[in-house]
C-alpha cells in the first residue's frame, strides 16, 4: 500500500505513484485542462485533471471538501514545489463541504473581524490567518527551551484558587462546591512557592481577568508565559533572563516558523545584547520635557506614554525593546520589593515592545515580616493570605520573576490592530463562543 505523503515531500517522489490527503483548496477550471489544488498541513500540491470524466467529477467537488488523491508525481517547474500529480484518482473522505462566508484560497480573507472570529475553525485554514498561531507555537517552544537551558523546571499550577492574587480586583468568582473560589489571575503565589523547591520555575498556561475594558488590547482569558527565579541580587538578574528568553523565542520562530513569518509578511525583530533601561522617574521627565505635560504625581504610564518611550528607545538606543524600572511602590502588587535606594519606588519593572507593555516583572519580597508589613500598610487583613504567607516562614531566597502575555507579543510581531486577531477563540466582555 502506498503511504500517504505531504505536499512538501512530493519532490522526493518524482516519477513515483503517490498518495496525498487534505482539503480541496481551489479548483481551476480552464478550457483544456483543470487543476485541483490540494492543501494539507505542510502546504499546497497541484493535481492535473485532463480526463473529461474526472473533470466533471471535479466540477461537483466543493472547495474545502476532504479528499484522498492518488496519482503519479512528475516534475513541473511551474507547480508548487516544482512537482505536480498527474493521472489522478480521488475519493472523498467526508461529505461535500458547505459554502463559507469567504473564499479561503485568497491571500487575505475579505471579511470583517467578527465574521472571521465567528468562523474561526474554518478561517484559520487560510495561511495568513494561521500564521500568528504558528509563530506563537514556535515562540512558546523557544521560551521553554531557553529556560530549560538555564536550569528552570516547568510546573503546572491550579487555575481554581481560594483567594485573588491581585487583592480581589477583576477576578471571576465561581461556586466551588458551595464555597467561593476564583479563576486564577496569575500563577504568582504558586510559582513563588516553587522557588523554594526548584529555585527556578516556569509555566505556560491560561490566566483569567474579569476585564471591564472593551479595547483592542484587553482579553478576559489569555496565555501567560511565567517565570520565577531564586537567589537574585535584585531585579536586574530577572531582566537578564528576560533578554535571553526573547532572544530564544525569536531564534526559534526564525528556525521553525519561517513559512509563517513569510505568510504574515513580517520581519522578526533583533534582540539587543543588552536591553536598554530607564527609570520610571526619568521616563516621566523625558516625556514631560518633550510634550509639555505636567506628570508630577503620576503613578503609571498611559498608553500614549508607552508609545512615546518606545519611539525614544528606538531613536536613542536603536532598540524596539525598553525596560522601565522603578515603578512607584503604591502602584505595584504588595509582594513587590521596594527600592532601598529610592523610597517610594520599587524594584518592579515593565518591558515595552513597539509601544506596548508586554511584561510586568519585579524582585519580590522574601521575608515573612516584610509581607505582613506590606499587606497591613495597605489596610488589608493578612488572613486571606495565610497559606501563601506560610511559604515565607520556612526559608525563602531573594527571588523575582516576570510574565509575558503571549497574544500581546504575537500581535506586536504581526502588526495586528486587535489582539483578538491573534487569539484562538477570544474571550472578552461580549464573546463566549465559539
Amino acid at each position: 500500500m502506498v503511504q500517504r505523503i505531504l505536499s512538501t515531500e512530493l519532490a522526493a517522489h518524482a516519477g513515483e505513484q503517490v498518495r496525498l490527503a487534505g482539503w480541496v483548496h481551489r479548483r481551476r477550471l480552464l478550457k483544456s485542462v483543470a487543476f485541483l489544488i490540494l492543501r494539507d498541513r505542510a502546504g499546497l500540491a497541484q493535481v492535473v485533471v485532463a480526463d473529461q470524466t474526472a473533470r466533471q467529477r471535479l466540477e461537483q467537488l466543493p472547495e474545502e471538501t476532504v479528499v484522498e488523491v492518488t496519482g503519479r508525481a512528475v516534475a513541473n517547474p511551474d507547480a508548487p514545489g516544482g512537482v505536480e500529480v498527474v493521472e489522478p484518482g480521488w475519493e472523498t473522505l467526508s461529505e461535500p463541504a458547505e459554502p463559507l462566508p469567504f473564499e479561503l484560497y485568497r491571500p487575505e480573507l475579505r471579511a470583517s473581524l467578527p465574521t472571521v472570529l465567528d468562523a474561526a475553525p474554518f478561517a484559520l485554514r487560510n495561511a495568513r490567518q494561521r500564521a500568528p498561531f504558528e509563530l506563537a507555537a514556535a515562540g512558546v517552544r523557544g521560551f521553554r527551551a531557553t529556560l530549560d537551558g538555564l536550569g528552570f523546571t516547568e510546573v503546572h499550577t491550579p487555575k481554581l484558587v481560594g483567594y485573588a492574587t491581585e487583592s480581589g480586583a477583576n477576578v471571576f468568582g465561581v461556586d466551588y462546591f458551595g464555597r467561593r473560589a476564583y479563576l486564577a489571575q496569575s500563577p504568582q503565589f504558586y510559582k513563588q512557592a516553587m522557588v523554594g523547591v526548584f529555585e527556578r520555575v516556569y509555566e505556560v498556561g491560561p490566566v483569567f481577568r474579569a476585564e471591564p475594558h472593551d479595547t483592542a488590547r484587553h482579553l478576559a482569558e489569555y496565555t501567560s508565559l511565567d517565570a520565577e527565579l531564586g537567589f537574585v541580587r535584585d531585579h536586574r538578574d530577572v531582566i537578564g533572563v528576560i533578554r535571553e528568553v526573547f532572544a530564544g523565542m525569536i531564534d526559534t520562530m526564525a528556525e521553525r516558523a519561517g513559512a509563517a513569518v513569510a505568510a504574515a509578511g513580517i520581519t522578526l525583530p533583533e534582540v539587543p545584547a543588552e536591553l536598554p533601561v530607564v527609570h520610571f522617574a526619568e521616563a516621566l521627565e523625558l516625556i514631560g520635557a518633550a510634550t509639555g505635560e505636567d506628570l508630577s504625581g503620576e503613578q503609571d504610564l498611559a498608553p500614549a506614554h508607552e508609545r512615546w518611550l518606545s519611539a525614544w528607545a528606538e531613536r536613542e538606543h536603536g532598540s524596539e525593546w525598553l525596560i522601565v524600572t522603578g515603578y512607584p511602590t503604591a502602584k505595584r502588587a504588595f509582594y513587590t520589593h521596594p527600592d532601598p535606594a529610592r523610597p517610594g519606588y520599587s524594584r518592579g519593572f515593565d518591558l515595552l515592545f513597539r509601544g506596548l507593555e508586554l511584561i510586568s516583572g519585579a524582585q519580590r519580597l522574601h521575608r515573612y515580616a516584610d509581607y505582613v508589613a506590606a499587606i497591613t500598610a495597605r489596610g488589608e487583613s493578612i488572613e486571606p493570605y495565610a497559606s501563601y504567607l506560610e511559604f515565607f516562614r520556612h526559608g525563602m531566597p531573594p527571588h523575582g520573576g516576570f510574565a509575558i502575555g503571549l497574544e500581546r507579543f504575537v500581535a506586536r510581531l504581526t502588526g495586528a490592530a486587535n489582539v483578538r486577531e491573534v487569539t484562538l477563540f477570544p474571550r472578552d466582555l461580549h464573546r463566549l463562543t465559539p
